[in-house]
């Protein structure tokens, strides 16, 4: 199991089974997630958690070219595009973005 902390608007969205992508930068740590992996989204400071089970794993070299890939309504149904990229440079910056990135296909429930 990975576990991973999210931000709240995001946890809830997983949650709820709505967000079905999660970018992330392709750390190395990551680099072993393959489908049937079970992650746990946990809130920072929290022991709130959500399980999901990964579906697949993309690689892209740029979050734009993941959110034209995997389409933003699967990374975030409640933002454009464009609120979007924003949203996720502000949380990684240029320099972590040129790692690569991933989308992470996750799905609900985990028995």
């Amino acid at each position: 199991m990975h576990e991973l902390h999210l931000y709240g608007r995001y946890f809830d969205l997983v949650a709820a089974g709505r967000k079905t992508i999660e970018v992330r930068v392709k750390y190395p740590r990551l680099a072993g997630l393959v489908a049937g992996d079970v992650i746990r989204f946990r809130i920072k400071g929290t022991e709130e958690t959500v399980d999901v089970r990964v579906t697949r794993v993309g690689e892209y070299p740029s979050f734009e070219a993941l959110l034209d890939g995997e389409g933003p309504e699967n990374v975030n149904p409640t933002a454009s595009r464009a609120q979007q990229l924003a949203q996720i440079r502000e949380i990684h910056g240029p320099e972590k973005e040129a790692l690569g990135v991933l989308a992470i296909g996750i799905e609900l429930p985990v028995p």
